[in-house]
């Protein structure tokens, strides 16, 4: 097969982990080659010393566009700025990964999933934690049956985010660029493992919360209750205001198993065998087969953001596959719209009240919480005019 020739736009935190990914995981050797990488802002140091950690070439965006050494483009910049950066980037002939979530309302991710069926290109959303060992373990166990009718789930984000985290860029923490906090920004990727595992939400009840930080117009708390179209059942906590020290941690149950992923390792297993009674504590006792599915992932396969490489490689290889084969990506642009779409519909819950169905969520997210008022930043001061007057501005035009 031939080598996709990647460009990435965006050279935060994780724009860095894809360009690490993409120059070091050993099964895309010969599959991908990163050639440059472009700041979404005026910050041009950011795209040279992000160029310079992995070798390839840092230039603006529009000239990263112009180029007709690179055949996809990566979007690692604000969830507010995918879709617009995504439709650029097909309009340039280019296949599309955009990172989680796919953009912050359903209109732009409809606009950005039209855009790759005209382009006739590939459209992917970064969902990583699909292709986690663990969530293929218990992925294989429910489409076996070998855990029974499934019943429920929990889900649990308890993340803490800082003063820093927030004023290290502009946009965080607003919902023009940001989306949402806690939920959107972090727990989406749960919203979309829990029902790639369990099958579509249709229905939510909600609550959102502002009670860790100050000087943002997010939430930073969310419990949501959400109905499975099968009737299962999941409870689900995301927070941005927990004390460090916890992991993501989700748990799925079914009449005749159990399975636990904690911090992206397997941690419990048990499948009840055919002789096994489950109403006879049987299943209780015959213990955690964990080990015997899924051993434990080495802590040194962990990139020093503190997140496994290993996913991110099979799903960027995924998406290589994708174009060469002209298949569609493992998560493509409808699939991050229904967790855009369930996230929103989470949200419209909480504000409202009312339990929401997702089929009829708002397409805009507009306002997170009633008691919380978002502040209303300056056309001048505002990261929204900012970024977007800068991103195909050259240097010498910004």
């Amino acid at each position: 097969m031939s080598e996709l020739r990647f460009g990435i736009i965006g050279c935060g935190v994780i724009g860095r982990l894809q360009a690490r990914v993409l120059t070091s995981y050993p099964p895309l050797a010969g599959r991908a080659r990163l050639v440059a990488m472009a700041s979404s802002s005026r910050d041009s140091e950011s795209a040279r010393q992000a160029a310079a950690e992995t070798g390839c070439e840092s230039t603006d965006v529009a000239s990263l566009l112009a180029r007709d050494d690179i055949d996809a483009v990566s979007v690692c910049t604000p969830s507010g700025l995918h879709a617009e950066l995504g439709r650029a980037a097909l309009a340039a002939g280019k296949h599309v990964m955009v990172e989680k979530p796919i953009d912050v309302s359903v209109r732009a991710a409809d606009q950005l999933i039209e855009a790759a069926r005209q382009a006739d290109r590939v459209l992917a959303v970064m969902s990583q934690r699909r292709f986690d060992l663990a969530s293929r373990v218990v992925r294989d166990a429910l489409e076996a049956g070998e855990l029974g009718t499934p019943t429920s789930a929990s889900v649990e984000v308890p993340l803490w985010h800082g003063r820093s985290y927030y004023a290290s860029d502009g946009w965080r923490g607003t919902l023009a660029l940001d989306g949402g906090g806690a939920l959107i920004n972090q727990g989406v990727h749960s919203l979309d493992l829990v029902q790639w595992l369990l099958g579509p939400v249709v229905e939510v009840k909600a609550h959102t919360a502002l009670l860790g930080h100050t000087g943002i117009g997010v939430e930073d708390v969310v419990t949501a209750s959400l109905r499975h179209a099968s009737g299962a059942l999941t409870s689900l906590l995301t927070t941005t205001a927990a004390f460090p020290g916890r992991t993501t941690r989700l748990a799925v149950h079914g009449d005749r198993g159990s399975a636990v992923i904690d911090n992206d390792e397997l941690v419990y297993f048990h499948a009840a065998d055919a002789e096994t009674d489950t109403l006879a504590e049987g299943a209780y006792q015959a213990g955690n087969q964990a080990d015997l599915r899924h051993p434990a992932t080495a802590a040194q396969e962990r990139d020093s953001c503190g997140l496994l490489r290993g996913p991110h490689g099979e799903q960027l290889l995924d998406f290589c596959d994708a174009v060469a084969d002209g298949r569609p990506p493992a998560v493509d642009g409808p699939a991050g719209r229904e967790a855009l779409r369930t996230a929103l519909a989470v949200y419209e819950a909480a504000r409202t009240g009312a339990t929401v169905r997702v089929a009829h969520a708002a397409g805009e997210n507009v306002r997170l919480m009633r008691t919380v008022p978002s502040p209303v930043p300056s056309p001048v001061s505002s990261p929204v005019g900012r970024w977007r007057g800068e991103l195909f501005a050259a240097p010498g035009r910004r």
